[in-house]
């Protein structure tokens, strides 16, 4: 029986303001986090192609408790399995370190067939981790999938249907597989009441490093601290006329005063 596994992760929302506090930490305020936008794809993906073969499908987080509520919509989505990876001092803003961590989860549930991922981190806004799993396990990357095309798990095989700038393009490759999926694969569900109640009812295994029996690599990066960006003195000017010709020379006048033109 096939096993689709999925990655996903809490983020602020993206209409949130975000910013640095006095202690130097980022911070949204009270506004609530809300799955990944990219990842609802990605999950939805992974319950269609489950379904659609009688397989098992896994959700997984990397990271702090504040991505169980990721987790948690994810089974009311319809994901079957749950749980999330968390290792206190590990950096994860460290794509090695997190790929380390993802990496392990895969190898201890040990029957995984695919991998799909949303196109990336919208808080981070960077992929490269999912290039770092595909490679820590040796599998085939797929990248910027508009569609799968056909999934044979017997044969060990899959055929997907990728967004190139000059068009599309067509590639089979084999199982196992990483793929990242894009925004119009698919029209994600809204949870039901009764996954919402299965949700409410879930308790999420959470492993550690030692768990995985993994020895985490150094991390590569570091971050040293964040910060606002500078104040902006902002004018507003409005430009008046007695017709939208009269405006546009006004306009145009106005920035060739300004030397912007």
């Amino acid at each position: 029986m096939a096993h689709i596994a999925t990655f996903t992760r809490s983020t602020p929302d993206t209409a949130a303001r975000v910013w640095v506090d006095d202690n130097g930490e980022v911070t949204w305020g009270d506004v609530a986090t809300v799955v990944n936008p990219w990842d609802e794809y990605s999950l939805e993906e992974t319950i269609v192609q489950a379904k659609s073969c009688g397989g098992d499908s896994t959700v997984i987080a990397i990271g702090g408790a504040i991505n169980d509520d990721a987790l948690k919509h994810s089974i009311a989505m319809g994901l079957q399995n749950a749980l999330r990876i968390d290792e206190p001092g590990a950096d994860m803003h460290d794509s090695l370190v997190w790929s380390a961590l993802a990496a392990g989860a895969i190898r201890k549930l040990d029957d995984v067939d695919l991998i799909i991922f949303g196109k990336e981190s919208v808080d981070v806004a960077t992929d490269q981790h999912t290039f770092q799993l595909a490679r820590r396990l040796g599998w085939t990357m797929l990248s910027y999938v508009a569609a799968i095309i056909d999934i044979d798990f017997e044969a060990r095989a899959i055929t997907v249907e990728k967004t190139l700038e000059q068009g599309k393009q067509t590639v089979a490759a084999r199982l196992p597989a990483v793929i990242s999926v894009m925004k119009g694969i698919n029209d994600p569900r809204y949870p039901n009441f009764l996954g919402i109640r299965k949700a409410a009812k879930a308790r999420i295994p959470v492993w550690s490093a030692d768990d995985l029996g993994l020895t985490l690599p150094r991390p590569a990066t570091a971050v040293l601290r964040y910060m606002n960006p500078p104040a902006r003195d902002v004018s507003t000017e409005i430009v008046h006329g007695e017709n939208v010709d009269a405006k546009a020379e006004s306009l145009v006048a106005r920035l060739l005063e300004e030397k912007v033109l």
